[in-house]
């Protein structure tokens, strides 16, 4: 571990759904970069180097859409890493003044998405998925349904069958997160939905329903990152949060050749990069009162639950069902909403993870604040793959 690396300030658009909002990712980016900056109480030019995220979109579209917030010629390098992409800015953004190469760093994330599934973009070349697609062909075959809809319902399935879950709990984390999303003024969806809602919803791929899938979405997010030099030369010891602890992890030869549709969609790279990350912040999942936790459907959220070490090995359908993950519980998962109803432009969703989770242990979440909140944790996947966890803890520097 290299120095100490801050967040000082964090900005998100609302999500919107694809075409609802007159607006271009520019605009976008403009919106939560100014944002950002203005919770950092900096200057633009004060910014050393810069990570942008985005999964569709053309070459150097990260310099485009932060030209409209500042042009200082520092080094911009884009990233993405498909549903990880926001995570990714962020986890190099920290990397470069944690090995001493900068004192203050910006990353921006941003997605305007087509409406609808998410498919195919090129058909004339090597897929970037296409070992875990084939994995997942082998064992179950393929539907008609959405094709990570079949991913990550497949891996509920297989919970399912290993441990006797039922679908009403895979509907309760969709329950739990609609409702959380009623108190997130950024949410894409508001709307507070029944259990039986929820279950009665069209089936997109058993056991999931719509209502238990997020949607495409367009937004973006910033963060900027700082060094504990910088945070005391600009006074802002009050608002700092520290980042304890941040891993990626990428797949392992688990993610193909297991078996496991668990496996398949990730859950070693989730495991792996939470063990990274408890070693290197010295806190465990009991140490931790906050998650945003990358829910693009509900069995993903269900089953992350063991591999943040939350439950032990089967546990996870006791622990949602048991109501130990919402507010009043153990520990509150999602309290933006998460993907399922906040919404999932892919490259901002880690950076709006880390806005929420800073407002969290800052005190100022509003009517969504989790109480007493002082350590909060971080899980975003991709896949193809790429999973970044991150602990986070409210500064101790005045």
């Amino acid at each position: 571990m290299g120095r100490k690396v801050f967040v000082i300030g964090v900005g998100m658009t609302k999500f919107e759904k694809p075409g609802g909002r007159d607006w271009d990712y520019p605009d976008m980016a403009k919106e939560a970069g100014t944002k950002a900056l203005a919770d950092a109480g900096i200057a633009y030019n004060e910014i050393e180097q810069v990570a942008v995220g985005y999964c569709y979109g053309d070459s150097t579209a990260g310099q485009r859409a932060l030209y409209e917030i500042g042009v200082s010629g520092v080094p911009v390098v884009n990233v993405n890493n498909n549903c990880a992409t926001g995570s990714s800015a962020l986890y190099l953004a920290k990397k470069f003044i944690e090995g001493g190469l900068a004192d203050c760093t910006f990353a921006l994330g941003f997605e305007k998405m087509e409406k609808g599934s998410l498919g195919i973009k090129y058909t004339d070349r090597a897929m970037p998925m296409q070992w875990t697609f084939d994995a997942i062909v082998e064992k179950r075959g393929f539907t008609a349904s959405p094709p990570a809809a079949q991913m990550f319902g497949n891996a509920g399935r297989e919970y399912m069958e290993r441990y006797g879950v039922k679908a009403e709990s895979f509907a309760r984390v969709a329950e739990k997160n609609h409702r959380h999303s009623a108190n997130n003024p950024y949410s894409q969806f508001r709307d507070i939905y029944s259990l039986e809602d929820i279950l009665a919803a069209p089936m997109i791929h058993d056991p999931l329903t719509k209502l238990q899938c997020c949607p495409t979405s367009d937004g973006a997010g910033a963060v900027v990152l700082a060094s504990e030099d910088f945070v005391r030369s600009h006074g802002l010891e009050n608002q700092a949060v520290e980042i304890l602890g941040m891993s990626m992890r990428t797949d392992f030869t688990s993610s193909f050749d297991s078996g496991s549709d668990m496996k398949f969609v990730g859950f070693d790279m989730s495991r792996q990069a939470a063990q990274d990350v408890f070693e290197q912040s010295g806190k465990g999942p009991e140490d931790v009162d906050v998650i945003e936790l990358h829910d693009c459907f509900s069995a993903n959220e269900l089953i992350t639950y063991e591999a943040l070490g939350l439950c032990e090995e089967g546990k996870a359908g006791e622990l949602i069902d048991s109501g130990a993950v919402t507010y009043g519980g153990d520990v509150v998962v999602n309290p933006s909403g998460g993907l399922i109803s906040k919404g999932h432009p892919l490259g901002a969703t880690g950076l709006a993870q880390c806005s929420e989770l800073v407002w969290q242990l800052r005190g100022t979440a509003d009517d969504r604040q989790v109480e007493g909140a002082e350590v909060a944790m971080q899980h975003n996947l991709g896949l193809g793959g790429a999973c970044v966890v991150a602990m986070y803890q409210k500064a101790a520097l005045v």
